[in-house]
């Protein structure tokens, strides 16, 4: 059985993806993303290969290949070079994709929170900020998006008034955490698709209190028509798979982005074959779990046993 990719107007996007100069409110890596795309097409074009794009800009194939896919800024004295290599002398082209770069360079609303956001998790951060659909799968923990402020303090390990270092940094990971939901919130959310093993629902995370009010959270979340929740049962078995979360961009041009994060690190797996493995199995559990009508029944029985 295969699981369609939600419809997107694609004239719209590409339409705003032209004029993101002017769009104040877009993520810095959503800017980089879209100047990537068009600077692989220019390549492409010119038919210049990526190593000597590099050689023009002093730099590694690799670093190219980050550029293209948005996962790094690039200079504007690097930015001019490449343009100049792939031939672009329409001015208003030039002018948009300078605007592109600087704002794709801003630091994003993360950096002022310090050492609460890793190095490994600022790049998803970004990548979150600018996909179109979020879908993933938690077996330990409600998703952090749909997490409430005291279910994601137990989650950190705080209690109220706690001190010191290791409590403030806390409280700087709460509140990226709380920001990171606005997305859902905004005039043009994301469609948020999660799957949620039965087992980080049925364990007892912040006290019985804390865990009924998450569970009421999931309830009201769910009504939203941009998000689906489904509760994979326990009667579906064991799955040999972590959390996983995979993001999809409007523009199709753009591959879709794999993020597994473990206690103290992240990968993001971006191999065709490692995306479609992850999209395949992303698939399979949405059709082993309850169906979002049914999960919601499954949420209120839980929620009437806490």
């Amino acid at each position: 059985m295969t699981v369609a990719r939600p419809g997107f107007d694609q004239r719209a996007e590409t339409q705003r993806a032209e004029t993101v100069p002017g769009e104040a409110g877009a993520a810095p890596m959503a800017a980089r993303m879209r100047l990537g795309t068009r600077l692989r097409r220019l390549r492409e074009e010119a038919e210049i290969s990526r190593e000597d794009a590099a050689t023009e800009v002093r730099s590694s194939a690799s670093k190219i290949s980050r550029i293209e896919l948005g996962r790094t800024a690039i200079k504007t004295r690097d930015l001019t070079d490449l343009l100049a290599l792939y031939r672009v002398s329409d001015e208003a082209e030039r002018e948009s994709m300078l605007a592109l770069s600087r704002h794709g360079s801003a630091p994003g609303w993360w950096a002022c929170h310090g050492d609460a956001v890793p190095a490994w998790v600022k790049p998803y951060l970004g990548l979150e900020q600018a996909a179109r659909l979020i879908r993933s799968y938690d077996v330990q923990f409600v998703s952090g998006l749909l997490q409430t402020p005291d279910y994601a303090r137990a989650v950190f390990g705080l209690r109220s008034g706690s001190a010191g270092s290791a409590g403030e940094r806390a409280e700087r990971q709460l509140a990226v955490r709380m920001r990171r939901q606005e997305i859902l919130h905004r005039a043009d959310p994301p469609h948020l698709w999660a799957v949620i093993d039965e087992a980080a629902l049925r364990r007892p995370v912040g006290g019985t209190a804390v865990m009924r009010a998450q569970v009421e959270h999931l309830l009201e979340m769910n009504q939203l028509r941009h998000v689906n929740i489904q509760v994979l049962p326990f009667r579906a078995g064991s799955h040999a798979v972590g959390p996983v979360i995979l993001l999809r961009f409007a523009e199709d041009q753009l591959p879709d982005v794999v993020y597994l994060e473990q206690l103290t690190s992240a990968s993001y797996p971006s191999s065709p074959a490692d995306l479609a493995y992850y999209w395949d199995m992303l698939n399979r559990l949405a059709i082993e779990a309850d169906p979002p009508i049914a999960s919601g029944m499954i949420l209120d029985q839980i929620r009437k046993e806490l």
